[in-house]
């Protein structure tokens, strides 16, 4: 049986990413929803119903669990897939809580960048409420890097020149950690360190997510169970062509190689 990923683009790669190097021997279906992508800036109730869509797909795979990599989908409908499937399905959130408990031994503040659905849902929101009680967690909607990076657009003055714009009103200073709150986001690690000091921490939910996932898996005794396959499916369509494949491999490649940063 199959670990499905789920995501509305490239950006649950990211946290597939780390689910791979703790649960190598596994096989894997990695579900992009490119027909809709970008979510974060669609209606609540048409995302709602791509979300379900694609994860009736995937369960109609026999799939063992369910890692939605995504955190609008997650943000709006993790707590109702649980109900309706009964294999485990972990979500992915913003980062906060390690952000505010790290930045508040540097005496600074904390800014989520996510997109803007996400940022306003319910779900973040009481996240925030719940662990800033000292007020120090800021936001801040980057959509453009949902968009250069579906566009495979990673150059650096492409990007450069959207993150000066994006990030011209804020102090940047201020800041002792940067919560990628978007899976899109990881691929621009290296872009967002230009910008901010260097000891500014920059992070993100997939490894602990990943970590999650082995957990849970180990305690079902369902580890280990495959050959390290991945199958890629496109909003509903499984991808068989070479040079698309290629690139969901390039784009795993550009990810180990910017871990370091």
């Amino acid at each position: 049986m199959k670990i499905g990923v789920f995501d509305s683009g490239i950006g649950g790669l990211t946290v597939l990413h780390e689910v791979l190097k703790v649960l190598p021997a596994e096989d894997y279906l990695f579900y992009a929803d490119t027909q809709h992508v970008p979510y974060g800036e669609k209606p609540k109730d048409e995302v709602r119903q791509y979300i379900f869509d694609a994860v009736d797909y995937l369960a109609a795979q026999h799939i063992k669990a369910l890692v939605i990599a995504c955190n609008t989908a997650t943000s709006i409908a993790v707590n109702d897939l649980r109900q309706r499937y009964d294999f485990p399905i972990l979500g992915i959130e913003p980062a906060v809580k390690p952000a505010v408990q790290n930045s508040m031994i540097k005496h600074k503040k904390v800014l989520v960048l996510a997109t803007t659905l996400t940022l306003r849902e319910e779900k973040f929101q009481n996240l925030v409420r719940s662990i800033d009680t000292a007020d120090i967690v800021e936001s801040l909607a980057l959509p453009g890097l949902v968009q250069l990076a579906e566009k495979r657009q990673f150059a650096e003055a492409e990007v450069q020149s959207y993150l000066q714009q994006a990030l011209a009103g804020l102090d940047l200073n201020q800041y002792g950690t940067i919560v990628l709150g978007c899976t899109h986001f990881p691929y621009f690690r290296e872009h967002l360190h230009h910008f901010f000091p260097e000891e500014v921490d920059i992070i993100d939910g997939g490894e602990g997510t990943a970590r999650n996932l082995y957990r849970i898996l180990q305690q079902r005794s369902q580890i280990g169970e495959g050959t390290g396959q991945i199958s890629y499916v496109e909003s509903g369509q499984i991808i068989y062509d070479p040079e698309r494949l290629n690139n969901y491999d390039q784009l795993l490649l550009r990810l180990s190689a910017s871990s370091t940063f």
